[in-house]
């Protein structure tokens, strides 16, 4: 049965879930098995994060650009249309439509700062052939 809304209950099972996905993915397995020693506590922050930013419960204390930067070398561009691809499979499959079409919307643009943060540099000259 999918959940009818967003709420501690239904973030804690999309993020189990989703996860679960990430850590067999052929992609982004590796580097997400390479990157978290403790999967629970992993698991229980993002939790947190997710609450944090669907729920406004202010229990996330991370930050999030310096903990993705330190593994800038194996991340790449496509690698985040593969993760959103994986997640909007699995808040479908999870939450009922209009909860999924939030989450959705919420981790796009998540994923949108996080590219700037790592990808993008004021004064940076441009690409060969440009």
């Amino acid at each position: 049965m999918k959940a009818e809304r967003i709420d501690e209950a239904s973030l804690r099972q999309l993020v189990e879930s989703f996860y679960a996905r990430v850590r067999v993915d052929d992609r982004l397995g590796p580097i997400f098995n390479d990157a978290v020693d403790d999967w629970p506590a992993h698991i229980d922050r993002l939790v947190d994060f997710w609450s944090s930013v669907m729920l406004s419960s202010g229990r996330y204390k991370g930050q999030p650009v310096p903990v993705h930067m330190a593994h800038r070398d194996r991340i790449t561009p496509d690698l985040f249309d593969h993760w959103l691809n994986l997640w909007s499979q699995t808040t479908d499959a999870v939450m009922v439509p209009a909860a999924a079409a939030a989450l959705q919307d919420k981790a796009q643009r998540i994923a949108e700062s996080l590219q700037l943060a790592l990808f993008f540099r004021l004064g940076a000259p441009p690409a060969a052939g440009a």
